[in-house]
């Protein structure tokens, strides 16, 4: 349950930059949001491999 776990604390890590931006128009807030999804994107794609190749390996 770790990557689980990775996943609530990026996106709680985000919470505070996203509503800077949106909120207050502030554009380096932004720019942290945009990185932190693109970790995001990363830890999911991570996180459909380890379960593809575990959903493999059980057959």
């Amino acid at each position: 349950m770790s990557k689980h776990q990775e996943v609530k604390d990026l996106v709680d890590s985000l919470e505070a930059d996203f509503a800077k931006f949106y909120e207050n128009g502030n554009k380096a807030a932004g720019t942290r949001v945009r990185t932190g999804m693109q970790a995001l994107k990363n830890l999911a794609q991570e996180i459909r491999a380890e379960v593809t190749a575990m959903k493999n390996s059980a057959k």
